[in-house]
Order: C-alpha cells, then sequence, then structure tokens
C-alpha cells in the first residue's frame, strides 16, 4: 500500500515529519561548500598550467616544488571564498543559487567562518614564502585581498566588480609561474592575459542565465542591468575575439610553439562565432552554448599550450628549419675569414 495514501496517527507525526526534512549537510559537506572546492579546482589546474610553461627549458620537473605551490595556492583560494562568504552573508541568502550554503543557511557561524578565512590565507602565505618563493606568496596574498576586499565590497555597486574578479582569476598561472622561474617573465602576463579575457566571456554568459538571481541578491552585475541583452553580447563577441591575439602572443614570446598558434586561431573563432551568436538572438539557449563553448574553450587551448610548450623560431622556420642561434654558435662572427690556397706559381687563387 502507499503510504501517501495512509492517513497518519498524532504520534506518528513528528517522526513523519523529520522523514520528510533533508539530513543536514555534514561537517565534509560544509568544509567543500564553504572553500568552493569545485571552482578552486579550476585555480589549482591553472597554477600547474602556469608552472609547467614556467619549466620549460629546465632538464629536470620539480615534481615537490609544483606539490607545495599548489598546496599553498589551494590554501590562499579556499581563504578567498572563505572569507567572500562572510561578507555577503545576506546577499547570499536571497539567492536561489547560494542560499544552501553554510553561512547563508547559518548553518556555521560568521566568527568561526573568519577564523577559518584568516587561517587559511596566512598557511598559503606561509607555504609559498618559506618553501617555494616569495613572488608566489606576494601574489597569493595579494589576490586574497583583492578578492575579499575590493571585488567581494563591489559587486552590489558597480559593474567594473567583473573586470577585478577577472584579475583574481588571471593570478593563479602567474603563482605557478613565479614559482617555476623565480620571477614574472613575459610568458607569466601572457598566460595571465589569457585567463582574464577568457573569464569576461565566460561569466557574462552564466551571469545571463542567473540575472533573475543576481538580481533577487542585489548584484550589480551588466547581464542585471542590460536587459534586454545587447551590450552583454556586444562585450561577449570583443573579448572573446581578443582572445585570438593574446594566444598569438603565447607563441610570438616563445611560451608555445606553431600547434598552439593555429589552436589558438580556431578555438577563438569558434568560441567567438558562439558569442555572436548570442549577441544575435540574446536567448537563454544561445547563452547556454556561449557558456559551454567557453568551458570547452579553455582546456583545450591550455592542453595545447602544454603539450607544444617552447619556443619557435620565425627566423629558422623562414630559413627551413636552420637554426640562426645554432649557426652562429658554431661559426663565431669574429672568426677569421680563410686563407686562400696559393696557386702553383705562389700567388692567391
Amino acid at each position: 500500500m502507499d503510504d501517501a495514501s495512509t492517513t497518519p496517527s498524532p504520534t506518528a507525526e513528528p517522526a513523519a515529519a523529520s522523514a520528510a526534512e533533508p539530513s543536514t549537510p555534514g561537517l565534509r559537506s560544509m568544509v567543500v561548500d564553504l572553500t568552493k572546492v569545485r571552482l578552486n579546482l579550476l585555480v589549482l589546474v591553472t597554477t600547474a598550467v602556469g608552472y609547467v610553461l614556467g619549466r620549460v627549458g629546465v632538464e629536470t620537473f620539480d615534481w615537490p616544488r609544483l606539490g607545495l605551490t599548489l598546496l599553498g595556492t589551494g590554501f590562499a583560494a579556499a581563504s578567498a571564498a572563505i572569507l567572500n562568504q562572510v561578507l555577503e552573508h545576506a546577499r547570499d541568502a536571497r539567492m536561489h543559487r547560494t542560499r544552501e550554503r553554510p553561512l547563508a543557511s547559518g548553518r556555521m557561524s560568521r566568527s568561526l567562518a573568519f577564523v577559518a578565512g584568516i587561517v587559511t590565507a596566512y598557511a598559503g602565505f606561509a607555504v609559498l614564502v618559506g618553501a617555494v618563493d616569495a613572488t608566489a606568496g606576494g601574489l597569493a596574498l595579494a589576490n586574497v585581498i583583492l578578492y575579499a576586499g575590493v571585488y567581494t565590497p563591489l559587486k552590489p555597486i558597480t559593474t567594473i566588480n567583473t573586470l577585478v574578479g577577472a584579475i583574481c582569476g588571471a593570478i593563479p598561472p602567474m603563482i605557478g609561474w613565479s614559482a617555476a622561474t623565480g620571477g614574472l617573465e613575459a610568458g607569466a602576463w601572457i598566460v595571465g592575459g589569457l585567463l582574464f579575457v577568457w573569464q569576461l566571456p565566460h561569466f557574462f554568459a552564466l551571469a545571463w542565465l542567473y540575472r533573475e538571481d543576481y538580481r533577487r541578491g542585489g548584484h550589480a552585475m551588466l547581464p542585471v542591468l542590460d536587459t534586454d541583452g545587447r551590450l552583454t553580447g556586444q562585450v561577449m563577441t570583443t573579448t572573446a575575439a581578443m582572445l585570438v591575439p593574446v594566444g598569438l602572443l603565447a607563441t610570438l614570446f616563445g611560451v608555445s610553439g606553431w600547434w598552439s598558434a593555429a589552436m589558438s586561431v580556431v578555438l577563438g573563432l569558434w568560441f567567438t562565432w558562439r558569442c555572436v551568436a548570442f549577441w544575435r538572438v540574446r536567448t537563454d539557449a544561445a547563452a547556454k552554448s556561449a557558456f559551454l563553448a567557453s568551458l570547452s574553450y579553455l582546456p583545450l587551448m591550455l592542453g595545447a599550450m602544454v603539450l607544444d610548450r617552447g619556443p619557435v623560431s620565425a627566423e629558422a622556420w623562414l630559413r627551413g628549419g636552420r637554426d640562426s642561434v645554432t649557426d652562429s654558435a658554431a661559426e663565431p662572427a669574429d672568426a677569421a675569414p680563410p686563407v686562400p690556397w696559393p696557386d702553383d706559381d705562389g700567388t692567391p687563387s
């Protein structure tokens, strides 16, 4: 017999009510939500990509150093996520997609979360500065401050918040690069720039899909203010198109090779076309298509850069594969010209 068709007795009501209530998430689930583990996996992946690209030309790969870099960056990313939720717990509570977070739902106290955010920030900074590199540690700490202290307060005030948030997303690969090289060469800025530009069409597509939820939470996102979506589509298309030249810079500055350049053009134009499709019709289906294209673009592009990492010489390619650097090393410029061999009569030939 179907239990729903029976009439429960008065003594059975409390048990039935408790059975109908969803079970309270455990500690592990709360930690996952508080630190935004799923989102921060992307942070760790891009950090690792920056590290791998920065190690080009090094004979041995330092796995322990990479592990410590990811550990320190992970602590810093967790801190930024925790402090973000401490500051905007009230806005999170008004949004459907965030109201079940530990602070928004009241399952965790703000004071405890604040302490956890400070401790993890210090842990990340200490690991990176003490065991990896001071530049990497400084970047990680700056990212926590920028995310929690600038990006989060700007979210209900101005659409500029998205640009600040994109800077935060661009820093992790630069942390990885600085951990590999001890500095911030051109390659670090190029990989960071790629992440910065990619986040804009990626986020605007997502924000269009959740525009009513962002409006409910009081966030000043472009798709919330741009009610017809025309400006959102224009910005998405423009920024997606910028990925092509930024990707080509990686080849120009010796971060990756020709296959990476080809992938930059193909993937960038494809992603741009999906954004153009949204610009033309501005429907949720078109926005979802552009969002899914962004999710495909990033791993494919980063994968191409990693697999095809290392400098190429345009001059050598034009010369048919001859490496001008190798040639000059084999034949020094200051070498004396060859002495002509004399003929039988004693005069030079």
